[in-house]
């Protein structure tokens, strides 16, 4: 499909996220990743700061507000809570948290996947997982659109996770 991947190697495309299990039989499957000079647990903080804002385009999925650039020290995420928020609105829901490693939620119709893996002491892979159960018409548009705003929100957490990550001296 147009625009189903982005930034991902072979063996990420193969592995399976916590989606696969909510939707077994995708009509869109699309994955997106982004390899952070910074350590796990920095990334991980990032992706959880979703629940707060979405980090892509803000003027597009956030009504013109601005994803904090600040680290927000915030509670690990937690199932049932909002996956993240536009204009200060709670958007989706959280459906599954492997604390550290993958946060799993579900926003307009999609669920997907967060999957943080230490390459190294101050390395780490950022893979996202998009599937969707329904609207076959509508799926190569989706991924399109979500390559363009997905792509986006890995860099900024990828530029944020480096930017709070003292350089190896």
């Amino acid at each position: 499909m147009i625009g189903d991947r982005w930034g991902v190697e072979d063996a990420e495309v193969a592995a399976r996220y916590g989606c696969d299990d909510l939707v077994p039989m995708p009509v869109l499957a699309a994955w997106r990743g982004v390899s952070v000079a910074a350590p796990a647990e920095v990334v991980w903080r990032w992706v959880g700061q979703v629940r707060v804002a979405p980090y892509s385009y803000d003027w597009v999925d956030n009504r013109g507000h601005r994803s904090p650039r600040t680290d927000l020290a915030l509670d690990p995420p937690v199932v049932g809570e909002p996956f993240t928020r536009s204009g200060g609105r709670p958007l989706g829901r959280v459906l599954a948290v492997d604390p550290g490693c993958e946060l799993t939620a579900t926003v307009m119709g999609a669920v997907l996947s967060y999957r943080v893996t230490p390459v190294g002491e101050r390395e780490t892979r950022l893979v996202l997982k998009v599937v969707m159960a329904r609207g076959r018409l509508l799926a190569p548009f989706v991924s399109v659109g979500d390559l363009v705003m997905a792509r986006r929100q890995l860099l900024t957490f990828k530029e944020l996770a480096e930017g709070s990550t003292p350089a190896a001296g």
